[in-house]
């Protein structure tokens, strides 16, 4: 029976343009469950066939096909659930078979009788259809229905339909509409394919008394068939290259096109053809590969093939759309041309004794692409250079050969040369049965007047070192090349850089000048040279080169090193130096060495030799460090040498290298004058403070603060220290002479009691020691004087150049009670009376070591500060301080007044 879907689709086919011989690409038929024998399916209606050619065929046994198109089942068909689908193809006389598919869908069709006999009613389509289809650019009229929707909850509600989605609410808008109480789908307007190849819209059936959902919501899927609408296009441009002379058969290119129709149909099936250069090329229908048809390509023909192709669709059938391009076929150039030459011969000029000119340029022609290795000649001179006179390069802007004279001609022995030359490229040739060719060349050279040649351009002598000055060595001669002859030839130097060669002027003679010695600096590896210059009488010169190999003589002696050998000192072992002797001769009159000692020598070193230079000089017995000149035999291979000294160092090392040495220091007339002032004014100062202190008497009574410690002085105070009254203190003065004011015997005791700090240079700072104040450092010469009173009562030394008195230290245990006192200032003041004597006379004698010795600080101040009597700064008449210096200083205040 006819489907409203067929006649439908038939209707679309009939009302719009349609291709010859044409089908749509699918088609759904609804059928039950079971299809009888005989049971009509559908029937295929095609559009623009030749109806005498037409062919309709199907390949499924269950069916058959009439030539009306009606499809009709041969046997009982069961449609699953999932359908039945086969194919039907079409075709007639003037073009290729169309494609159907037809899909059996299974519905459930009830039919019943009509109340009137004789009528059939068909049922409500279920609520799942097939998908619809729709032909793309579809004509019209418009609106067009395309199927209705029945739901199968129609038969209990009244109901009604909605749906949404592309082509209705969305995007294309309004293409679509669905009729609400009817469910009729209908379409209106047409659609392009390639655009929107298919839709998909939700469709809701609703109760129209409650507005309730009856059934499911449903997808409606509406496909987009396609039309053959587009032509196929080329996707890229066609620019190919091929090798010429390539063999018949070489790809070329592809050509590559696309079709914007249903993948997979004929629709963008794409036939290739070439509508020009059939002669020289083939395309490959389906693929589109281009390929040589001959191997007669020939670039310096022609470079460049424009061909036409065609793309066609619908696999080149009368119907398809097609469309046509050029492709560019480039010639690639192979070297199949040589270069040839413009002429057969060529002939050129050169003077003689021209060098590095260009004589002659040979142009050449080449077909081959331009500044290629196919075109880029390379020239070789096959012939008639066997003296390599001559080279030939190409000049790389007009590819020409270029001839050049690269070694002097001589007219008198070559007046003409013939050359061959060929000319070749840089590239092998190939694709051609040519060779490469040659050109003859003859080369003139002419005759110029020449300077005097030597009789050859180097000669060698042979002389011995120290020959005795006037010796003849030689002689050095030139010709003339015209005449062969030397007369009138004169000679002369122009390089000697000893002055060791004489040379006659008229003869060419060569005598010794000067003591010739192998081992000057103008000697190398034995060779000397000079150059001499002949001049003819027409003023042209020529040079030539004396090489003066020099013999050696046994003209020097081996010799050792003048500096000093280093031998580190090893407790307990006996060391050794290496002694390296040079020569400056060469052998036979040099190494091997032979060292040995004199037979006088003390037997303290041997030396055993170590190698043909070196030998090891060893200690025979312990020494102190210390320089020792050990006396050395030392001769050559022939027993040439002499005795020399090598100078050896003893010392103690670190790292191989003797240790600093303490160096001792002189002092000049200025240094002496500098130390001897401060003495002067020493002098002058302690004849100051006598005064002051032997005139001030008067007598302060301490009081005892207890918090003093007992402490006097702070003993390391590099300022002036406070000036006390000398009458605080009375010094005993038994055993001395009677004390003048302001004399040095009678400032000497109150210097040396009292003990001011170094800025005043009269007193030594003092080092504390458990309490007890004792003076720095003794020398010598005065530990035998007063040595043993270094008890912690003071002690007076010289030192520096100064009048040195270091102060009474007191403690907690101690007061000067006793004759020990009294007994310490007489020995120590004879003794200082006594060395003042020598201070301003004797700087460098038995008292320097009195001279300028510095004294460090080595413990903790007294916190009243210094007491000195004779300070330079601060108030005189201030004795404030006294008050604080506690109860035993107040004692030793009181003993000394009562003294």
């Amino acid at each position: 029976m006819a489907n409203v879907l067929i006649f439908n689709i038939c209707l679309l086919l009939i009302l719009s343009p349609v291709e010859s011989c044409f089908i749509p690409n699918s088609l759904y038929v609804r059928v039950p469950q079971t299809i009888p024998a005989g049971y009509e399916i559908t029937k295929v209606e095609v559009a623009d066939c030749d109806t005498n050619s037409m062919q309709l065929t199907l390949k499924d046994p269950s069916f058959t096909i009439k030539r009306n198109g009606a499809i009709e089942a041969l046997t009982p068909v069961s449609v699953a659930t999932g359908g039945r689908t086969f194919s039907v193809w079409v075709q007639d006389n003037g073009g290729p078979e169309s494609e159907m598919e037809v899909h059996l869908v299974h519905s459930t069709i009830q039919e019943r009788e009509h109340t009137g006999p004789g009528f059939l009613k068909r049922s409500k389509r279920r609520w799942s259809p097939p998908p619809f289809n729709i032909l793309e650019n579809d004509k019209g009229p418009f609106p067009k229905d395309i199927e209705k929707i029945v739901s199968d909850s129609s038969g209990k509600y009244d109901v009604y339909y909605t749906f949404s989605g592309p082509g209705f609410n969305q995007h294309p808008e309004r293409v679509f509409t669905l009729d609400r109480y009817t469910g009729m789908l209908t379409v209106h307007k047409s659609v392009d394919r390639e655009e929107f190849p298919s839709f998909t819209l939700l469709c809701k059936v609703f109760d129209q008394k409650t507005n309730q959902e009856t059934d499911s919501p449903l997808p409606i899927n509406i496909i987009v068939d396609d039309v053959n609408d587009n032509a196929p296009t080329f996707k890229d441009q066609m620019q190919y290259t091929v090798l010429e002379k390539s063999n018949a058969g070489t790809m070329v290119g592809t050509v590559n096109a696309t079709d914007r129709d249903l993948k997979g149909s004929l629709h963008v099936k794409i036939r290739y053809t070439l509508l020009t250069g059939l002669d020289l090329f083939t395309i490959n229908p389906n693929t589109g590969v281009i390929t040589t048809a001959t191997n007669t390509l020939d670039r310096e023909v022609k470079d460049k093939h424009m061909v036409t192709v065609q793309i066609k669709d619908m696999d080149g059938a009368v119907n398809g759309l097609s469309n046509t391009g050029t492709a560019t076929i480039t010639l690639g150039d192979i070297n199949d041309n040589p270069p040839t030459f413009t002429k057969t011969s060529y002939d050129a000029m050169v003077k003689e004794n021209e060098n590095e000119k260009l004589i002659l340029r040979i142009p050449v022609e080449d077909k081959d692409l331009i500044n290629t290795p196919n075109w880029i000649s390379k020239f070789i001179i096959t012939k008639g250079n066997e003296n390599g006179n001559f080279r030939i390069d190409t000049d790389p802007k007009t590819n020409e050969g270029l001839l050049y004279v690269s070694k002097p001609l001589d007219y008198e022995k070559t007046k003409n040369v013939k050359l061959e030359i060929m000319a070749r490229n840089e590239a092998e040739l190939s694709g051609t049965s040519a060779q490469w060719k040659s050109v003859p060349v003859d080369v003139h050279v002419t005759d110029v007047d020449e300077g005097p040649e030597f009789t050859a351009p180097t000669i060698r002598f042979t002389v011995k070192e120290n020959t005795p000055n006037g010796t003849v060595i030689g002689s050095y001669t030139a010709v003339d090349p015209e005449t062969k002859s030397s007369n009138g030839i004169m000679y002369y130097k122009v390089t000697d850089p000893a002055s060791w060669i004489n040379v006659d002027r008229n003869t060419g003679e060569l005598k010794v000048a000067n003591t010739i010695d192998r081992e000057s600096p103008f000697v190398q590896n034995g060779i000397y040279n000079i150059t001499i210059k002949a001049v003819d009488a027409s003023s042209k010169t020529g040079t030539g080169t004396v090489i003066i190999v020099v013999e050696d003589v046994n003209d020097n002696v081996p010799t050792i090193p003048t500096s000093e050998l280093v031998l580190c000192e090893k407790e307990g072992e006996l060391g050794s130096v290496l002694v390296v002797a040079e020569d400056n001769d060469q052998s036979p009159f040099s190494s091997p060495f032979s060292f040995s000692l004199p037979y006088h020598q003390d037997g303290i070193w041997s030396v055993k030799r170590l190698n043909d230079t070196t030998a090891t000089l060893q200690q025979t017995k312990e020494l102190p460090t210390g320089i020792y000149n050990v006396p050395m035999d030392v001769t050559d291979l022939q027993g040439f040498g002499k005795t020399q000294t090598a100078k050896v160092r003893i010392c103690q090392c670190r790292n191989g290298a003797c240790l600093p040495k303490q160096n001792s220091v002189s002092l000049g007339a200025l240094a002496l004058l500098t130390m001897l002032l401060p003495l002067a004014l020493l002098l002058l100062l302690c004849l100051l403070l006598a005064f002051f202190c032997v005139t001030k008497r008067e007598k302060l009574e301490l009081d005892d603060a207890g918090d003093s410690g007992g402490i006097l002085l702070k003993s390391n105070t590099e300022a002036p220290g406070e000036e006390v009254d000398s009458s605080l203190i009375t010094v005993p003065t038994v055993g001395y002479e009677p004390a003048v004011k302001g004399s040095v015997k009678g400032s000497m005791v109150n210097a040396g009691w009292l003990g001011n700090n170094s800025s005043s240079t009269i007193g030594a700072h003092a080092t504390h020691d458990n309490g007890i104040y004792k003076a720095g450092v003794l020398t010598n010469d005065m530990q035998e004087y007063y040595g043993q009173y270094d008890s912690g009562y003071g002690t007076h030394h010289l030192n520096g150049g100064n009048l040195l008195g270091s102060g009474i230290g007191f403690d907690n245990r101690h007061l000067i009670q006793d004759s020990a006192f009294l007994h310490n200032w007489q020995t120590n003041g004879r003794y200082l009376y006594q060395k003042l004597a020598y201070l301003g006379t004797e700087g460098d004698g038995r008292y320097a070591d009195d001279i300028i010795h510095s004294y460090g600080f080595e413990g903790a101040g007294s916190a009243a500060g210094s007491v000195g009597c004779c300070s330079d700064i601060g108030d005189n008449d201030n004795l404030d301080f006294l008050n604080t210096l506690g109860p035993k200083f107040k004692t030793l205040a009181d003993t000394c007044t009562k003294t």
